[in-house]
């Protein structure tokens, strides 16, 4: 039941008048978990119910560390919390991931091995809903947040639909405060989340859809790289970097607009990224739950930017090769997550290096200099996506290929990729500008309606044929 369906559609639209026809606060959270449930049970029942169940263990286990007074029995119960959550997050995602690399290891040194692969389904969101359980457990475990009492709200905390699959990534702490919190209906929130959804669906259909065309052909298993000209594979390149902003912005904005027509407040994960100086910079404006729960829960309880150089080299490293992993079980993902480690530590060795020269640092703070290393940043970060990618022989035969000139004929296909290119950067001054919102404030209501009616339009319109699902919702 993807955001940009029918299916889903109708689903909300009943879940909305049933949600604000009850008054019982306690009546509505009971139907908001009945619908999560179902949401997760049109993909698969039995996970539905394995997703509810940890959730569950989750519950009793941070009561039980609330009450507690023995800290030996609180760090058994958050430790059983970790393994159970962590255990379960590797059998589904990494358990032929580690197996394969036994194999290959085996092989390498000469030997063979039977061991077989299992046959597990990946649940939808459960990179997700994991990190969300652990930082619950770690947060009740050092007293930043009482232990929930309430069942139906801390499984609504895990299972609210809109989140559920690919995030944000929500914090206990806030979620659960608006949970407990009386709702009432306003015009102006269902009109900001009515423009938010319609935003997402045209970031989804009109741009990332589009941008498939050009990206799929490139990094699907079986295409001949070797007939394509350079130019086609840095099209390629270019429209997955675009695609896969559109298509997980567009989805967060889609969550985002769900949740605040049912009165919920979800985290923002994006803030125009690729308009990043630099590398730490777009780390703070790209996939924002993912970045400070990494920072929060893994780089500062590792030392954070505490000691020498060496030692933050070793903590940045550290987190973004497991924030790579996270991303996926194959070594692509591992790469990528090192090579953006690598980014990060240049860039402190290079603040270091500019801290003490005046001029220089007057330079790169220039209008041009900022453009540089904006245009620098976007380089960076575009050509570690083509590591964004289920295989690495695949990623490096890209790589190889736009090194490789070959001969280029333009054709009628690049005339779109074009537009929506310039579309793309058309959204991005006009959301970079400060006074955008304000603008759109003042508008006649008939006008915004008009607009969002155009939006809607041009969404479904420029759609192409085929629709993608979700890019993140593999992980």
């Amino acid at each position: 039941m993807f955001f940009n369906s029918q299916n889903y559609l109708i689903f909300f639209t009943i879940v909305f008048v049933l949600y604000w026809s009850l008054r019982s606060q306690s009546a509505r959270i009971w139907l908001l978990l009945a619908a999560s449930f179902t949401f997760y049970a049109f993909w698969s029942q039995q996970l539905a119910l394995l997703v509810a169940g940890t959730t569950l263990m989750d519950y009793l286990l941070a009561r039980g560390m609330d009450s507690a007074r023995s800290q030996r029995v609180r760090r058994l119960l958050l430790g059983t919390s970790l393994m159970v959550n962590l255990g379960l997050l590797v059998y589904f995602k990494y358990a032929n991931f580690f197996i394969d690399a036994l194999k290959e290891s085996l092989r390498a040194a000469g030997g063979t091995s039977s061991i077989p692969y299992l046959e597990v389904i990946i649940p939808f969101g459960i990179s997700f809903y994991t990190f969300e359980a652990i930082s619950y457990a770690i947060d009740v475990y050092k007293r930043r947040i009482a232990a929930e009492r309430s069942l139906p709200r801390f499984m609504l905390f895990i299972l609210f639909f809109p989140h559920l699959v690919a995030g944000p990534i929500v914090r206990a702490g806030d979620f659960l405060r608006q949970a407990a919190r009386p709702k009432r209906f306003s015009w102006l929130r269902f009109q900001l989340g009515v423009e938010y959804f319609l935003f997402g669906l045209f970031k989804k259909m009109a741009i990332a859809d589009n941008m498939a065309v050009y990206s799929d052909p490139i990094f699907a298993d079986g295409a001949d790289l070797a007939t394509m000209s350079t130019t086609t594979v840095w099209v390629g390149v270019f429209a997955f970097a675009i695609r896969i902003f559109c298509d997980f912005s567009g989805y967060t904005d889609m969550a985002l607009g769900s949740a605040h027509m049912l009165g919920y407040k979800l985290t923002i994960n994006f803030r125009m990224p690729y308009l990043s100086r630099n590398i730490a910079e777009f780390w703070r404006r790209w996939h924002i739950s993912l970045s400070s729960w990494l920072r929060d829960y893994l780089f500062i309880p590792l030392g954070g930017s505490r000691g020498g150089h060496l030692l933050v080299a070793r903590n940045l490293m550290i987190t973004m090769t497991l924030g790579g992993l996270w991303h996926g079980a194959n070594w692509s993902f591992i790469v990528w997550g090192v090579l953006h480690g690598s980014l990060l530590v240049i860039h402190r060795l290079f603040r270091a290096f500019c801290e003490p020269r005046t001029r220089l640092t007057a330079l790169l703070d220039t209008w041009v200099g900022h453009l540089l290393r904006m245009m620098l940043t976007f380089m960076a970060v575009t050509l570690c996506w083509v590591f964004f990618q289920p295989s690495l022989a695949r990623s490096l035969a890209v790589f190889d290929r736009l090194a490789t000139p070959l001969a280029y004929s333009r054709t009628d296909a690049m005339t779109m990729f074009i537009y929506m290119a310039f579309l793309f950067a058309l959204g991005h001054l006009i959301g970079s500008w400060s006074r955008y919102r304000e603008l759109l404030a003042r508008m006649p209501s008939p006008v915004v309606g008009g607009a969002y009616a155009v939006l809607l339009i041009a969404s479904l319109l420029l759609a192409p044929a085929a629709s993608k699902t979700f890019i993140y919702f593999q992980f």
